[in-house]
């Protein structure tokens, strides 16, 4: 059973969202062979609050650039 985990930053469409589950989907069953039903797909979503790169959040990252 082939599980994908993917961590974005919350903001996303939901059609967008839908649109990587299925081309990560068809990514999987396309390069493993995989019976389609067998495949797991897990989207999480952290606000820019939660997610730092060099000890500084994007929301501060965000704020700092004046966005």
């Amino acid at each position: 059973m082939p599980l994908v985990e993917i961590s974005l930053l919350a903001g996303r469409s939901p059609e967008q969202i839908r649109e990587l589950i299925h081309q990560v989907h068809n990514a999987v069953q396309t390069s493993l062979d995989a019976p389609p039903e067998s495949i797991r797909v897990l989207i999480r979503e952290m606000p820019p609050e939660h997610w730092a790169v060099g000890d500084v959040t994007k929301a501060e990252q965000k704020e700092a650039s004046g966005g």
